[in-house]
């Protein structure tokens, strides 16, 4: 992309949403099968994973409720619909099978949401939004796999879902870099701010000074 063509964009999307009061941390679909390299979607994504579990901690540490995403199928992708239908490599992630589980390292806790899904969105036929609502929740902040797959759709969802979104790109990762920084690029234009790490723990971290004042 040329210069002329980044000028012309932040003139048309340079707006940040910020942060809000009340925010919640999503990890979409760290599965196993993204860090099989004997599966078909293996992706490389160690970093990626680590990123959020770091993020997780902090979370923890600060108060802000965490939910874990996965994706999960009946035998023979009874439930998948046209989705299993069309991308034959979600096979991954039947009922059972050790693709289908959470990657190594990341134990769903008693005090953390687990939601099940079929399809890429974190919040297309699931209890999300309106849990979140419940909560109270005004911020969802989003880290996971794959960035141009189940991370796009639910920050697209999120928007849609009256949430100030947020997209942690330390914590995103796909198996190639041009979808990953492409689609980073689209959602901070237009559906959420993309932030650092270290932007994201910073704050959360603010929000004991805020209760501590």
């Amino acid at each position: 992309m040329s210069q002329d063509l980044d000028d012309n964009y932040k003139a048309a999307y340079s707006n940040r949403a910020g942060f809000g009061r009340r925010p919640a941390l999503v990890l979409i679909d760290f599965a196993e099968a993204y860090f099989d390299p004997d599966c078909v979607l293996y992706a490389g994504v160690d970093a990626a994973l680590q990123s959020a579990l770091r993020i997780r901690e902090v979370a923890h540490q600060m108060g802000v409720p965490v939910i874990l995403t996965e994706v999960t199928y009946q035998r023979g992708g009874l439930n998948g619909g046209r989705f299993f239908e069309k991308a034959k490599p979600l096979a991954s992630f039947v009922k059972g099978q050790k693709t289908a589980e959470f990657a190594k390292g990341l134990v769903p806790r008693d005090d953390e949401i687990v939601v099940s899904k079929q399809y890429p969105s974190a919040f297309f036929g699931t209890s999300l939004a309106s849990t979140l609502t419940a909560m109270g929740i005004d911020n969802v902040v989003l880290t996971g796999l794959t960035t141009s797959g189940c991370v796009r759709a639910s920050c697209v969802d999120s928007m849609s879902h009256g949430f100030i979104t947020t997209v942690v790109r330390d914590a995103c990762g796909d198996r190639h870099p041009a979808p990953h920084e492409a689609n980073l690029f689209d959602m901070n234009a237009k559906y959420a701010d993309v932030v650092s790490e270290a932007d994201i723990t910073a704050f959360f971290r603010s929000l004991g000074t805020e209760k501590a004042a």
